[in-house]
Formats: structure tokens, C-alpha cells, sequence
């Protein structure tokens, strides 16, 4: 299980290796996602707080990214944050996330990027709930879920 500890010390040393990787162009992305979609997890936008359709669903499955459909969580760790995006408190596996220091905004944050495509996601907070303290904070327009 992840913790706080671990996320720091991905930002600081090294991100777990991915199992692939997918590069393409901005225009290749372009091509293909849908005008918000590109703007979420490419350029690194946020949904308006409760307007996203995952933020109230909670449907069996995993959520995979909506770029290159790597699975990131599973259904079963989301859980109601009330900040008005959903959220999780682990990946589905420990290489899935990416994690980046982020000073924007007059904050320190740490920014959750897919590791197979550096799709945007969100951002990960030390507030979630026991055991592992951690509350990734996703966009809906980064994630699809495929329902079991």
C-alpha cells in the first residue's frame, strides 16, 4: 500500500517504471480526444468542481485513462471526498501513477499523471481516509470506466 512517504519519495528520486510506454505528438492527440478530453489531460486543465460524470457514480469497475486506456483504480477504492471530484485511495497498481512536484498556483502539490502516456489526471493529497492516508483527486474527463 502506498503512503504519503512513498509519493514524496517518487517526487523527489524516481517514478516507478511503467509496464510500456506510449508517446505520440500533441496533433497525434489532438486527432483523437475529444476537445475537453485534451484539454484535461494534455494541457493540463480541471473540471469545474461537481460537474464531472464520475464525481456522484459509483458503477463496479475500474477506471482507465481516457487517453490510452490504462487501468488506474478500481471501483472498489473510490470513495465521496465532498471536493467535488472523484476520488481514490490507491492505483490499481503501484507503477500506473506518476508523480510530479507541482508549484503552481502559490502551492506545493503533487500533480498524478498516467505513467503509460503522461495523460493530466488531478493531484494526490495527504487527507484520505485510513489506511493509507491518501486521496487521489481525478478528473472525470481523464478517466473511463469500464464496467465489469
Amino acid at each position: 500500500m502506498l503512503t504519503w512517504k512513498n509519493i514524496i519519495h517518487f517526487t523527489v528520486n524516481e517514478n516507478p517504471t511503467p509496464d510500456m510506454r506510449i508517446e505520440k505528438t500533441a496533433q497525434e492527440w489532438k486527432t483523437i480526444l475529444a476537445p475537453a478530453v485534451y484539454t484535461i489531460t494534455r494541457l493540463k486543465g480541471t473540471e469545474r468542481p461537481f460537474s464531472g460524470e464520475h464525481c456522484s457514480s459509483y458503477a463496479a469497475g475500474q477506471y482507465n485513462c481516457s487517453c490510452c486506456n490504462t487501468p488506474l483504480f478500481d471501483a472498489t477504492i473510490k470513495y465521496e471526498s465532498h471536493s467535488g471530484w472523484p476520488s481514490f485511495t490507491q492505483p490499481i497498481k503501484e507503477n500506473a501513477i506518476k508523480y510530479i512536484k507541482d508549484e503552481t498556483h502559490g502551492m506545493i502539490r503533487v500533480e498524478i499523471l498516467c505513467n503509460t502516456c503522461d495523460a493530466h489526471l488531478g493531484h494526490v493529497f495527504p487527507d484520505g481516509p485510513e489506511p493509507s492516508g491518501l486521496r487521489y483527486c481525478v478528473n472525470s474527463l481523464s478517466l473511463k470506466l469500464n464496467e465489469e
